[in-house]
């Protein structure tokens, strides 16, 4: 019986998540690709582990990932992106390096424009979330549950790092600052896409970046699995994702979602004045 896509996305993440475990804590092999930013070999290891499985399963998909880039199959047509994959082999790779076991595995089906099938897998706490591009659910020691989003936790993951095309108007970090924030909610920092999975199973309250994630292989998986549980996903100008000013204010829930766009709001109002 054929795999399905969904099914495909998980194996293929699996396997990227047996080279992460076998080659956490050991020594790192680093490959500068710019001042703050680097791959190891575990990136490259994980990311043709998975390359391998995908290609065994469908030879006609063309492949974007991390650290190789692009490959398109000879007999692909000339757009070359009815079905590509998009793999990020380890979204936290600073954090790895570090010893921090907060990573994640990334690998997610496009098909003609729109995310199909994904998973965003935890090597450490073997758990694989999961959509088929129409639910989302969490797989672990043998089951599947579907994923809840809640804003119960009240704690709103920001995405600190580079690039920041919309400043002066807006910088994420000054939401930290806002009183309007601390009265609602919690900060947390973790730098690993894995927290866009914990948004749609509600470990998070809500995700804010600035960025512009379309055809990221950092965000695809994420973005698929929150769209897929019912989360509300925009731009950070309320905009749909990547239209507009960019970046990414996803959130369990619409009040959530407010919230946090009348803070950005505000940022950007105070600029203007």
């Amino acid at each position: 019986m054929p795999v399905s896509d969904a099914d495909l996305a998980i194996a293929a993440a699996r396997a990227g998540c047996d080279v992460v475990r076998a080659r956490y804590g050991g020594s790192l092999a680093r490959f500068a690709k710019s001042a703050f930013d680097f791959a190891t070999d575990a990136d490259f290891e994980s990311e043709h582990a998975i390359l391998q499985v995908l290609r065994a399963a469908r030879p006609g998909d063309a492949l974007e990932a991390e650290e190789s880039g692009r490959t398109a199959p000879e007999a692909a047509d000339d757009s070359g992106d009815h079905r590509t994959w998009l793999v990020d082999p380890l979204c936290g790779t600073l954090n790895y390096a570090a010893s921090t076991p907060l990573v994640a595995v990334n690998v997610a089906l496009r098909t003609d424009g729109v995310v199909t099938a994904a998973a965003s897998a935890d090597p450490f706490a073997n758990e694989v979330f999961w959509t088929d591009g129409h639910h989302a659910y969490l797989r672990r020691d043998g089951s599947d549950d579907r994923l809840a989003p809640s804003a119960a936790t009240r704690l709103v993951e920001v995405n600190l790092d580079p690039p920041y095309p919309n400043r002066p108007a807006f910088r994420a970090v000054r939401l930290l600052a806002d009183d309007g924030f601390a009265e609602h909610f919690r900060p947390r920092v973790m730098s690993t896409g894995l927290v866009l999975a914990w948004v749609a199973a509600g470990r998070r309250a809500a995700y804010v970046s600035d960025g512009h994630p379309r055809d990221s292989v950092h965000f695809a998986a994420g973005i698929a699995l929150c769209r897929a549980a019912g989360c509300v996903a925009t731009g950070i100008d309320g905009l749909p994702v990547h239209t507009g000013a960019g970046g990414l204010v996803i959130a369990a829930d619409q009040a959530t979602h407010g919230r946090l766009l009348a803070l950005i709001r505000r940022q950007f109002n105070e600029l203007a004045s």
